[in-house]
This record gives C-alpha cells, sequence and structure tokens, in this order.
C-alpha cells in the first residue's frame, strides 16, 4: 500500500487570514518548510504536525489524513446502503 499524507494547511491558513511565513514563526520552522509541508513535499515530524494543529487549535487528524484514509471514507459515503 502507497499511502501519502494530505493536509489541510492551506485552507486552514487561508480561513485564518494567516500566511505561510506568519505559521512558521509560530511553530519554529522557515517558511520555506512550512510550503513545503502544505504542498505535500515533506512529510512533517511528529512534533511539527501537533504545532501545527495547536497553532490551528484543532486535532492533527483535522489537519493530516492519509490520502489512502480519505479516499476510503469517500467511498463508503458514497457507497448505496445495503438491505
Amino acid at each position: 500500500m502507497n499511502d501519502e499524507l494530505s493536509n489541510r494547511i492551506k485552507d486552514m491558513r487561508a480561513q485564518r487570514s494567516m500566511t505561510q511565513a506568519e505559521l512558521a514563526a509560530a511553530v519554529g520552522v522557515t517558511r520555506k518548510t512550512i510550503n513545503t509541508v502544505e504542498n505535500q513535499i515533506f512529510v512533517p515530524s511528529t512534533v511539527l504536525a501537533l504545532k501545527i494543529a495547536a497553532v490551528f487549535g484543532v486535532s492533527v487528524e483535522e489537519v493530516f489524513q492519509l490520502a489512502s484514509e480519505s479516499s476510503r471514507q469517500e467511498g463508503v459515503r458514497r457507497s448505496p446502503t445495503r438491505r
């Protein structure tokens, strides 16, 4: 199984009118690090993921999700109910 980590960082930043630089300063990394995580080039450490979630006041699962899990969940929601 080839799992990839997807994230909602860009959406969450936009909702708060927050720049990558502001998020980076809040979690103690560079803007480039935030950019690479946001664009799924780099998978963040657990510590960084926790810090990002804390800035947004949400759980890590609300920011990050395995792409394969997301696809499976969408499939479950779209499946017709069997009787």
